[in-house]
């Protein structure tokens, strides 16, 4: 991944004055020894912060060590003052942690009240208008609080990656498409510049790349990626072009920020004026951590970048599309085992799902465009969608949408991608989420959300869901179990 942020952390401990400091020094020190163990690169302090000048010198040991997410260990009941200002000051994000007591044989000198420490740091932090991740149960060993600095680098590179992102989109959304159009006041908010252009910018940057001397490379490239899936082998050219068009805008067009995705337009005009459907170059781009995401869907390539922080892996935007046929159900009744009818749905988009998601991923036309706009003759301005079965595993879906008030809400559901044929066309998968059925009417439907959803290939609900916490997302929605009513959920059905 080339347009993700590298997460530097550092730990510094923290010591109330009237507690031994060696006791914070020490416990620190064996969290730091169980994160090289496992593979965890972070760096030390060696200032313990007691005081406010105690402060200055571990941000300084912070800045030259690069250090850009900051984990505060209560070692002992730890100063409320100081090492909330230690946070504020340090400016990125933070996680505030403490330690559990080791031995019942040493309660009278080796108890350090760190239990106690964070409910004052808490309240601290609340004064300074401060809002740093602090895990679930934010007490532990060394070995529980390496597992919550493993989470915190995830949830930090979403963090991180968010204040120097900006997105660049062309074209307004397609007709009927206005759920795809949301405000981009919520974008400021979060620290997300935003450069929307017209079709015109990018249909003229494309015409300046025609005879574009890198353009042969680009294509050996693709057949080399396509193998024998390159069914159309004469769009490929065409699509090089493309790709290099919108390279060069990225890296022209960076500014002050460091990581680009776009919001595109990519019918029902892109394929008369461009020749081609640009679904295949989406899904590269997506493979190399830059989203596009189709229909200008703004909000879209936001969610697929957040996706890709909190994973360090390609996202895809899918359609929530069809339901799953009755027979389907029946006849795989093995595979679906735990999920009832209404907990699935297929997930589908025309083309632009990485290649490793796909089963055997191919070159091929955009069916739904082909029938509208060139019907009865073989594609050829319809072509350049790369298609295939979603491989089954792990799933997380996810948005986060910008709402017509300027309010920003998501969701969060971990489910599955089934191994069963979808019998149909695009990047396609059958996806199976608990209680999907309620979900859908009461998350979806009844909050609004528009069709497309972010997928993450492997369950990452839990960073997502602190990574939102931190960004102050108030409306954070989830699969419900069924134990649980929704807002307005019918309890008499």
């Amino acid at each position: 991944m080339t347009n993700i942020p590298q997460v530097k952390l550092g730990i510094t401990a923290v010591s109330r004055d009237c507690f031994p400091v060696q006791l914070s020094e020490k416990r620190k020190k064996e969290v730091v020894r169980v994160c090289i163990e496992r593979g965890i690169d972070i760096f030390e302090t060696q200032t313990v912060v007691e005081s406010e000048r105690d402060v200055l010198k571990a941000l300084d040991e912070l800045k030259n060590a690069g250090v850009n997410a900051m984990v505060v260990y209560l070692g002992n009941f730890g100063p409320e003052g100081p090492e909330t200002i230690l946070a504020q000051k340090f400016g990125g994000p933070t996680m505030f942690v403490a330690a559990a007591e080791e031995t019942q044989n040493d309660l009278m000198g080796g108890r350090g009240d760190a239990y106690c420490g964070m409910l004052n740091a808490s309240y601290n932090l609340n004064l300074r208008k401060l809002n740093p991740y602090i895990p679930p149960y934010p007490v532990g060993t060394p070995d529980e609080v390496a597992d919550f600095i493993d989470d915190f680098k995830y949830i930090a590179r979403v963090i991180l990656g968010l204040s120097k992102l900006k997105i660049i989109s062309f074209g307004p959304r397609p007709q009927d498409f206005l759920a795809c159009n949301a405000p981009i006041k919520p974008l400021y908010d979060l620290g997300v510049e935003i450069m929307e252009n017209s079709e015109l910018d990018l249909f003229e940057a494309f015409n300046n790349h025609k005879d574009d001397p890198r353009i042969p490379t680009v294509v050996k490239e693709m057949e080399q990626e396509l193998g024998q899936g390159n069914e159309h082998p004469g769009i490929l050219p065409k699509l090089a072009q493309y790709e290099l068009t919108l390279k060069d805008w990225m890296e022209q067009n960076m500014g002050a920020s460091e990581y680009v995705v776009f919001a595109n337009k990519c019918w029902p005009a892109f394929q008369t004026q461009f020749g081609f459907v640009p679904c295949y170059v989406n899904s590269r781009f997506a493979s190399k951590g830059i989203p596009i995401s189709c229909e200008v869907d703004i909000y879209g390539a936001l969610t697929e970048y957040i996706i890709t922080c909190a994973t360090g892996m390609p996202a895809t935007l899918l359609d929530i599309n069809n339901t799953v046929p009755k027979d389907m159900y029946d006849d795989n009744m093995e595979k679906f085992e735990g999920y009832s009818h209404d907990d699935l749905f297929m997930g589908f988009h025309c083309g632009n799902t990485p290649k490793c998601y796909l089963k055997k991923g191919a070159m091929k036309y955009q069916l739904i465009m082909h029938r509208m706009l060139e019907p009865d003759k073989e594609p050829d301005i319809t072509r350049g969608t790369l298609e295939g079965t979603i491989k089954p595993g792990e799933v997380t879906l996810f948005r986060l949408q910008g709402t017509a008030d300027c309010n920003l809400k998501c969701y969060i559901a971990q489910g599955m991608v089934i191994d069963v044929d979808p019998r149909s066309f695009g990047g396609i998968g059958v996806f199976a989420v608990k209680e999907m059925a309620r979900f859908y009417r009461y998350v979806l439907i009844a909050k609004r959300f528009p069709h497309h959803t972010g997928v993450a290939f492997k369950h990452v609900g839990k960073i997502l869901f602190a990574a939102m916490d931190m960004l102050g997302i108030g409306d954070i929605s989830f699969n419900q179990p069924a134990s649980m009513l929704y807002p307005k959920e019918n309890p008499f059905k």
